[in-house]
């Protein structure tokens, strides 16, 4: 099977064209007409450790929410992680593949997923772009619970071991917005739909005091926000390639640390 069959069903559910200008989503390393040797592994970043863990596991293609590579390389000679990496995939005939701001547009992409799993009702778009997609959603909880108890449903859903977030209201919340990783540039449209909390991450000092006591913003952190990535991959892979080699990474880990 040719890498690009194993990469139609997920660019027809998140077309490329949906990623942001500076994105670099796609077939980062590889051959689209290649013939795939082995399986796949999906992971949110390619690391040193996720290359290995697909050596291990005889896969030929990684599938990732983050690119490799952002920015043009001008040498190849393992001074970086990311030039390390590509070094180690090439060497190892493995293709690596990107699906990022497209997946973070598309309808039933990353935000619409954390949604989902926080039980969140009635979803919309958050930042229209084109018909049908855009950045973050906005839903309602089924029912109104109380700020910390939110909070805990957060920390206990995604696994966060620690929330940043802005001071709490004493009021219920009903009405939460969602964008995943970086979504400081959505606080405007999170105030403008009347959201008691705006979930997201990569908040910097001053966003803290954005919310101006009109809803809690709360950063759950990059990598935890995005996790769901790999359930999504896999969802829409297994669907299609039933007798396949799909692989959740073992080794896709958050690179932030917390002392606690």
């Amino acid at each position: 099977m040719k890498i690009r069959e194993i990469i139609a069903p997920i660019e027809e559910f998140a077309p490329l064209s949906l990623q942001e200008s500076y994105d670099n989503s796609g077939l980062v390393v590889g051959r689209l007409d290649d013939e795939l040797e082995g399986g796949v592994l999906l992971a949110v970043d390619v690391t040193e450790e996720v290359i290995e863990e697909a050596i291990e596991k005889g896969c030929g293609l990684i599938i990732t929410h983050h690119p490799i590579i952002f920015h043009p390389l001008k040498r190849l000679n393992s001074s970086s992680v990311v030039e390390r990496c590509v070094e180690m995939a090439i060497r190892h005939n493995i293709a690596l593949y990107a699906c990022h701001t497209n997946l973070d547009s598309t309808k039933n992409g990353m935000s619409w997923r954390v949604g989902e799993m926080l039980g969140l009702q009635n979803m919309e778009v958050l930042q229209p772009t084109v018909e049908g997609a855009g950045f973050g959603v906005v839903g309602t909880l089924p029912e109104p619970v109380a700020e910390v108890e939110f909070l805990k449903q957060v920390k206990q859903t995604f696994s966060v071991e620690a929330l940043r977030h802005s001071a709490t209201l004493g009021r219920e919340v009903k009405r939460v917005a969602i964008c995943t990783g970086a979504g400081a540039s959505l606080m405007r449209e999170a105030r403008a739909v009347g959201c008691d909390v705006y979930l997201t991450a990569d908040l910097k000092y001053n966003d803290f005091y954005t919310p101006d006591s009109q809803f809690v913003v709360v950063d759950m952190g990059h990598f935890e926000s995005e996790f769901c990535v790999i359930a999504i991959l896999f969802d829409i892979l297994s669907k299609i390639f039933i007798n396949f080699a799909l692989h959740k990474s073992a080794q896709s880990k958050n690179p932030v640390h917390y002392f606690v």
